[in-house]
This record gives C-alpha cells, structure tokens and sequence, in this order.
C-alpha cells in the first residue's frame, strides 16, 4: 500500500545507487505540484551523520541536537539486540542545483554520472525515522552449526549489518553460546583493519563475527586465513562479494537471491540458499574420499597379496600355485564387482565428528600402508599355505583332507620337487576330482606338476574368498564390522554373491574348469578354504581397534600439552 501510495504521489527521475561506503541509497522524486525531493534510506548511523533535522510526529521539522541523536540511538539498539535488521529513513527538499533536475539532459545530470558525488548530495537530511526488520534464520542453521563445530569447521560471520544485530542473531543461530563473552569475538570491518596482530584473532577456536564489513574486510580475512594453511569456503549473493568469492578456496555463491557476477566468480552455486546444504555436502564430501580410499586400500591390499604369494611361492621352492589365466580372472573379474560396490558405502556413523583433514594430508599415510602391507602378507601366507597343506597334511585343524585319496609328502620333498627324478622307490598314488582321476604310475613326479592341480585350486579359492572378506573390512577405514554390519551396503553383498557365483561357475561347469586349470572341491576343502581366508576379517579387525585407539590417543596427547603450557 505505501508503495502505491508513492507511486501516485511521486515520479522517481534519478537512482543514487546503494554502496558499502556510505551504506545508503536515494532516489529524487518530482511531486505532482512540480517540486523535487530527495529520499533516502540506509544504515540509521549513517544517516544520522548525513542528517541536520529531525521530523516530529505531528510533522514538524526541528534542529537534530545531541538529545534527539541519542534518543534515536538508543531505539536503534534496544531494536538491533532483538536481532532485527534496521533501516533508517531520511528526505531532503532544499535540493540546489538538483531542484529543477528533470532527466539526463539537465545540467546537474552529470553529477550522477559519478558514484563518488552521492553521499555529498545526501547531506543536510531530515531524519524521519527507522524500522526493524525481522529476517528469521531457518530452523535448521542452528543444528548445521553445531555439526559444523562437531565437524572440526568454523563458522565466522561476515556482514554489513549493524554490530548490535550481527551478535544477536550469532547468538541464536547457535555462533555463539547464550552466556559467552563476545568482546574478543566480534569486531566491525574497521576494528579488525586497526589490528596489529589479526591472525593471533583469526585462530581463535569457536565462533568470530564480522559486522559493518566493506568488500576490502573480506577480501582481508580471506587472504589471512589462506596464508594461515586453512581451507577457506566463502559464502556471499552480492557483487561486493565476488572479490572475496574468487579470492577464497571455495566460493559458494546464492543461487535464488545471488547477482550473476557472485555466481560467476564462484565455484559452486547453492540452488536453495540454505547453510544446511553447505554442511551436508561437506559430509557428502568426506564420504567420496572415503569410498575412494576404500576402493583403493581393497585394491592395494588384494594386489600385494597376489605378488606377495608369488614371491613366496620362489622363495619356498615349491610349484607355482597359480597360473596366468588364473590371476586374470581373479583381477578382472572377481575383484571387480566388490570395488565397484565400495563406491556405495555409506557414510560412516562418526563421519562429521572428525577433524578435517589438511589439504596437503597423503592419500596413504604410514599407518595405512603397514596395515596394506599386513593383510597383503596374510593374503600370500594363506594362499600358498594352503597348497602347501593339501600336499603335507593328511587333516588341519579337524578336517580331513584324505577324502580324495592323494599321497602326502614332506615339506622337504615339495620344497626340492624338481629333484624327485632322483629320489628312490618314490611313488604318488592316484586321486580323484569330481569325475576325474588323476594317476601317475608312467611319471610319479607328475604329482608336483599336473597333479597340482588339486592344491592349484585351493589356492585360487582363498584368494577369491579372501579378498571377498577384504572387501568387508573396507567398508570403513578405522569403524569395526560391529558396528558397521556388511549390510550397511547391500551393494557390496550383491557384488560378493556374483563374484562367488562366477568363481562357482569356472568351478563346476567342466569345460569352464579345463580351461583354467581347476577341479571341483568337496565341502571339507571349502572349510579348509574358509578356515584359512577368515582371519583376514579378524586381522583388520585387531588394526582397526588400534588405528581408532591411537585416534583417541592424539586429541587427549595434544590437550594435556595445552593445559601443560
């Protein structure tokens, strides 16, 4: 209604564009009876500088003396500490060379030409009064701000409000702490300029408010906290913003309210406006990293498994446990579905209550890599420990292995195989495979080459179920199975049954079988074949317990130096 009102009884003629260095905007306006009159509204403080009179209530017109000045102040901050945004209103009709201003062609139109000339027009004002705007913070920024603190991230508060508003509205949004003493936390643009020391203020913990700030203040902060070794992520809707947006590591422009050179300067564009979203993807952020480093300790891990079983397949002596085509298959094929799936698991339950880490953090740190290289021992230890039992152990640990009537040999004779040709009276008695029966009364010493086959078999079996389980202990990087249950990613079990499927598959169907050098398995070799793959769940399991307890142990180290100093 008011604005109707105006546009009937005024025709706007000129634009004084709003700026942050005098925090005002006018417009002169041509009345229906012919005179012009400038209007002006912007910062209460401001104005009141810019303003030599004061309009009453019934109207009237009075000198502003420092009683009326003050009495403006103080309705100022009593609205300001309820934290609502304040506007202050002013007019002016004695206008000079502006009097008579009726377009771009009038002789004074050049004075609007320059931005610079605005604020020595907005002087001699009549203050007319101020409003309290109420712009309620969503429900939700409370909450994003306290995961934000849980998350290691700080949140500092840059605007141009007035000081008093910008500490109420930190104080409910949840920036600051109902009780907290504030005066070494917030500051206006100017007060921080005026600092000696900045960055002793910029690393202080918890919240930081900068109120009445100017685009050259953000600029500042921003250039301070990146020379610091911080990751910056800036947030702004304004063309005053966009120097700071650019300046900063992660500029995130408003995508409702946003002008188009805050988006162009940006890295990102938030489509809803809400700080919750930030904080979301900041926990959507840290998930990526770590499926991608789920992906690639499961890989690494299984890949120093299949060198370290060749290794120590030449190191023993024995026959080679697994041929070409059969590391193939289990590269390519078996180990694909499971990292695939990885890229699916959830966030873990702890995910935004750990500390960031530092951009220049590795990817593998020392720790990680002992436990790749522990799990990729165990891998090679199990898979040539298995061909080493079916050929010397008749039963391991309660299960029979003599079902298929092979002959057993010392660990010597398997070790020295190539010197069988000279050992005495040695024979290898015939055994059986599904429908096939091995024998080897031409050439005993077949029994260490093409009666492997068998024991080949195993082994390919524990690798394929042991980096089955090792995909299980990727889920999470330090989270126990205990509390993370596989089922958290119904992905990866989908991807373990198709690799066991097609491992049952080459398995079972004998031509399949032929072509990869394998025989079928009886239920007792299949417990053999998990008895020996599921330690590797228990291992990681150990190496998680104490990757989380030397977590534990670092924060508590680093408290106790503080209160130390």
């Amino acid at each position: 209604g008011c604005c109707r009102w105006w546009s009937n009884a005024a025709k706007r003629i000129a634009t004084l564009e709003f700026d942050r260095m005098r925090k005002s905007m006018g417009i002169i306006v041509t009345s229906k009876s012919g005179g012009n009159t400038l209007l002006v509204k912007g910062a209460v403080e401001t104005l009141l500088e810019r303003s030599s009179h004061i309009q009453l209530q019934d109207g009237s017109v009075v000198p502003l003396d420092e009683k009326s000045r003050k009495a403006v102040l103080a309705s100022l901050h009593e609205l300001s500490t309820k934290a609502l945004r304040c506007l202050g209103f002013a007019y002016k009709e004695d206008l000079g060379e502006f009097a008579t201003y009726d377009g771009e062609y009038h002789p004074a139109h050049k004075l609007l030409l320059d931005p610079a000339n605005y604020a020595a027009i907005e002087t001699d004002l009549i203050f007319v009064g101020l409003a309290g705007l109420r712009d309620p913070p969503r429900e939700e920024v409370f909450d994003a701000i306290e995961d934000c603190r849980a998350a290691g991230i700080r949140v500092m508060v840059i605007t141009g409000d007035n000081k008093e508003t910008a500490e109420a509205i930190c104080h409910e949004i949840g920036v600051f702490s109902p009780d907290e003493d504030i005066s070494l936390k917030s500051f206006t643009g100017r007060e921080f300029m005026a600092l000696e020391d900045k960055k002793t203020l910029l690393r202080r913990k918890g919240g930081l408010l900068f109120s009445r700030a100017e685009p050259r203040h953000k600029q500042e902060i921003v250039r301070l906290l990146k020379e610091d070794g911080e990751v910056v992520a800036m947030t702004g809707d304004g063309v005053n913003d966009a120097p700071a947006l650019k300046l900063a590591d992660i500029g995130i422009a408003m995508g409702i309210t946003g002008t188009e050179v805050a988006k162009e300067a940006s890295d990102m564009v938030l489509a809803d406006d809400n700080f919750s979203t930030i904080v979301a993807a900041v926990g959507e952020g840290r998930s990526i990293y770590n499926n991608m480093k789920a992906f690639i300790r499961y890989m690494i891990s299984s890949n120093i498994g299949e060198v370290a079983s060749i290794f120590l397949t030449s190191a023993l002596g024995i026959p080679e446990g697994l041929i070409p085509v059969q590391l193939l298959w289990v590269n390519l094929v078996t180990d694909g579905p499971p990292a695939t799936a990885l890229g699916f698991n959830p966030p873990d339950k702890d995910i935004m209550k750990k500390p960031p880490r530092r951009s220049d953090d590795s990817l593998i740190t020392p720790w990680i890599l002992f436990r790749y290289l522990v799990i990729g021992l165990y891998v090679g230890v199990a898979t040539v420990g298995i061909f080493v039992i079916w050929y010397t152990h008749g039963s391991f640990m309660g299960i029979d292995l003599t079902g298929d009537g092979h002959s057993l040999v010392s660990y010597s004779q398997l070790s020295n195989w190539g010197q069988c040709s000279s050992w005495d009276n040695f024979t290898a008695a015939p055994f059986t495979a599904g429908a096939r029966t091995f024998t080897f009364d031409d050439n005993p010493c077949d029994y260490f080459q093409a009666g492997k086959v068998k024991a080949t078999t195993l082994s390919l079996s524990v690798l394929v179920a042991i980096e089955m389980f090792n995909s299980l202990n990727a889920l999470s990087e330090d989270t126990s199975l205990l509390r993370m249950p596989p089922w958290v990613n119904p992905w990866l079990l989908l991807a373990m049954s198709v690799s066991f499927g097609l491992h049952f598959l080459i398995l079972y169907v004998p031509f399949l079988a032929q072509v990869f050098g394998i025989v079928p398995l009886s239920l007792n070799e299949w417990l053999l074949v998990l008895l020996v793959a599921l330690p590797v769940v228990l291992i990681d399991e150990v190496l998680k317990f104490v990757g989380r307890c030397t977590t534990a142990a670092g924060p508590k180290r680093r408290l106790k130096k503080q209160k130390g100093e």
